[in-house]
């Protein structure tokens, strides 16, 4: 009797064993299951936040302002009556300076004091190049994104503050004349923030052209002929 129930608490013992080593494993693949969810969501926050640093980043173009149009709408101007880039500044009063000297073209950040001239005709500049086209006045874009268009063999064409929409609309036909295969070709017009010493100019990459004003057919003339004497002989030409 003695020996049957021994066999019978043997039984028992090993029933109880695989009972434990059952649940053992039951209870280390639920923890292996635990660990890989919280793996899981851990991924799926850090692919969520690489998403969101990825859109941050590329939605930061470091543009500066957008060309919106011009602050007068367009004045009809004279046809152009004079060709010669230096006898028209001539008739028109305006000082013209060509083949200045190249003061630099390093990529810098912030504000660049210590120009040689003004307007602007090189120097450091920022990465971001101002958009060719119009801007409104208080829209225009910094002198260091001014000088690295510039650069691009454009030509920016600059009022005074204070200019009348009458003219702003004047320069903005000048602008929009059939010019090189294109209206508004590789130019842009705005409101100068240098405190220029004049009431209307022109730049270009190394060469500037700035008139007192009137803007009457000799002042309009100059900076026709500067634009076509100057466009697109930056050092980077850029379409």
């Amino acid at each position: 009797m003695r020996a049957v129930s021994s066999r019978q608490e043997q039984r028992a013992a090993r029933r109880r064993e695989r009972e434990e080593r059952a649940a053992a494993e039951a209870a280390e693949q639920a923890k292996r299951q635990r660990l890989r969810q919280a793996a899981g969501v851990v991924f799926a926050v850090v692919a969520v936040g690489g998403i969101a640093a990825a859109v941050v980043v590329g939605g930061s173009s470091g543009s500066g302002p957008q060309a919106t149009g011009s602050g007068g709408a367009a004045v009809p101007i004279p046809q152009q009556k004079i060709t010669d880039l230096a006898e028209a500044a001539k008739a028109a009063d305006c000082e013209l300076r060509e083949q200045l000297p190249n003061e630099g073209s390093d990529h810098v950040e912030g504000e660049v004091d210590g120009y040689k001239t003004n307007p602007p005709t090189s120097g450091p500049h920022s990465v971001t190049p101002a958009e060719d086209g119009e801007y409104s006045p208080g829209n225009e874009p910094a002198k260091e994104n001014v000088v690295h268009t510039l650069e691009h063999g454009r030509i920016v064409f600059q009022f005074a503050p204070g200019t009348t929409r009458a003219d702003q609309g004047r320069l903005s036909s000048l602008y929009s004349e059939d010019f090189s295969g294109g209206n508004g070709y590789h130019q842009a017009v705005m409101q100068n923030n240098t405190d220029m010493p004049f009431k209307f100019a022109a730049a270009a990459w190394t060469n500037y052209v700035g008139c007192p004003g009137p803007l009457n057919s000799a002042t309009i003339d100059t900076l026709r002929a500067f634009r076509a004497k100057y466009v697109d002989k930056g050092p980077e030409l850029v379409p």
